[in-house]
């Protein structure tokens, strides 16, 4: 059943309309990916960057995000210079990846931003879970606000398609990729 409310600012205690920039340092970006078929390989972006409109009629926020695509780490130096050749992400062609919002709506206690993604050169509808975490005053004035979200997508639906098949069935690398995001954003209160 589809949930009809109109979101307002007034759901999220404390959040006011404005721009809404990231906080990088209490920030992640990361995702995981099967391997082997038996286990999962996770990663985390170090580099991103967001600015967060919030509307008064949260149906008119918005979400503009970029990933420096070479940001990620896996902890393991040999894999990650694979993933960033012409095999997997081919970061000489393709350094960042963005993500655009179309539109924000309700689900339950939850809310959804619908959105393009554009990875390896290529741009495709993406659905974000998201569940806010809330808003509180810092130390130094300025409102903090906290969300997570999740989605997941298919890495071949951006043309990266590479099979490296096992001998005993299956791929070293599995096509679904889990992503997550733990967003801290910051607006001033206080010119400076």
């Amino acid at each position: 059943m589809t949930d009809t409310r109109t979101p307002s600012i007034s759901d999220i205690p404390g959040l006011v309309p404005g721009t809404w920039s990231i906080d990088p340092t209490h920030s992640d970006v990361s995702f995981s990916v099967r391997h082997m078929m038996v286990s999962k390989v996770r990663g985390t972006f170090r580099r991103f960057d967001a600015e967060l409109v919030i509307a008064e009629n949260l149906s008119d926020s918005s979400v503009n995000a970029t990933i420096d695509v070479g940001s990620f780490d896996t902890g393991n130096a040999e894999r990650d210079a694979h993933i960033r050749s012409a095999d997997f992400l081919d970061l000489e062609r393709y350094p960042t990846m963005t993500y655009r919002s179309t539109a924000i709506h309700p689900e339950g206690d939850r809310f959804v931003v619908d959105g393009e993604l554009t990875l390896h050169g290529v741009t495709r509808p993406v659905a974000l879970q998201l569940e806010v975490g809330g808003v509180t005053t810092d130390p130094y004035g300025n409102l903090r606000l906290g969300v997570s979200a999740t989605t997941e997508i298919n890495r071949r639906d951006f043309g990266i398609d590479v099979s490296m098949p096992l001998e005993a069935g299956g791929v070293v690398v599995g096509d679904k990729v889990n992503i997550t995001l733990d967003i801290a954003a910051i607006r001033p209160t206080t010119s400076n």
